[in-house]
């Protein structure tokens, strides 16, 4: 039997041919058509303004909480969820699952998407492009890291500092989850504009509204 909170996992390659399969070389933002596969990019407006999945809809991992209604009203086993590397999109197919909402992952996100030489969009209307999450977080670690080595000269108490970091660090590797990404998520260059998500709401809400067939 499967677990009530599993989610499928599904490789560049199958993703690609299950994208181009189902668009039909017709654009899946504005489709709706119900066969139509939805990308939900739950990475920042940022991040997914520097190159997305083709018709991916972009709605941050916190502001998932928002999207639950119109994703509860698609089509089951269609909404494939991407992030950077894959971890994100894990975690936010979990929280669909608890809430009973079928989601697939895009395995090493689009990362691996751009790594096997598939195309990014990168949309001129969209908010300016940022550093990953990923990147985010490896910069401020370390900058927090030398803060507290450099200190620790003045006073030994200022390791602790680097240490708590390090520790940090380790316990997100083991969990899987990061409690800084999370905290620089809410940074003002990491929010999506309301008009933006107002926008990806509105085109999953046509999406659930579209016959199944």
């Amino acid at each position: 039997m499967t677990p009530p909170h599993s989610f499928l996992a599904l490789d560049v390659d199958e993703a690609h041919a299950r994208l181009t399969a189902s668009t039909d070389s017709t654009d899946s933002t504005d489709s709706t058509d119900s066969t139509v596969l939805t990308v939900l990019d739950v990475r920042t407006p940022g991040e997914y303004a520097a190159g997305h999945l083709p018709g991916a809809l972009n709605i941050p991992l916190d502001r998932l909480d928002s999207a639950l209604p119109a994703l509860r009203r698609l089509p089951g086993g269609r909404l494939l969820v991407v992030c950077a590397s894959g971890a994100r999109s894990e975690n936010a197919c979990r929280v669909l699952a608890e809430h009973g909402i079928r989601a697939m992952t895009l395995s090493g996100g689009t990362q691996g998407w751009a790594r096997g030489g598939h195309e990014l969009h990168r949309p001129t209307s969209s908010p300016r492009a940022t550093w990953s999450m990923e990147r985010q977080v490896r910069f401020t670690a370390g900058s927090i890291v030398l803060v507290g080595l450099g200190l620790g000269l003045l006073h030994p108490a200022w390791q602790l500092l680097s240490a708590g970091i390090a520790g940090g660090l380790v316990f997100s590797a083991i969990s899987n989850t990061c409690g800084m990404a999370a905290l620089l998520s809410k940074l003002p260059h990491n929010r999506p504009r309301p008009a933006d998500l107002e926008a990806a709401l509105a085109a999953l809400a046509r999406r659930g509204q579209a016959p199944v067939t």
